[in-house]
């Protein structure tokens, strides 16, 4: 399954996840698996996409940054599988 992570930065300040991510890595439980981020350019928000088995597989990934940020997990389809799914 694939999920679009939409990472808001407490006080929208990216710094402490840069300097955590620099010490710690990602912290991805096994099974999950980082794809691809984007950083909305002002740098409050990241936007990563996931893969995991299920959403409960990212619970550990989540609790190891949520006292630095606030997400927003959202199961997406790539364009082909949704509309093969039609």
């Amino acid at each position: 399954m694939l999920f679009m992570v939409i990472e808001q930065f407490r006080d929208a300040d990216p710094e402490p996840v840069g300097e955590r991510f620099r010490r710690c890595g990602r912290m991805l439980p096994d099974g999950v698996s980082y794809v691809a981020s984007w950083m909305e350019e002002t740098g409050a928000r990241c936007f990563q996409l996931m893969e995991a088995p299920d959403p409960q597989a990212l619970e550990p990934w989540l609790a190891a940054w949520d006292d630095l940020v606030d997400f927003e997990v959202i199961l997406v389809l790539t364009s082909a599988d949704f509309w093969a799914s039609r």
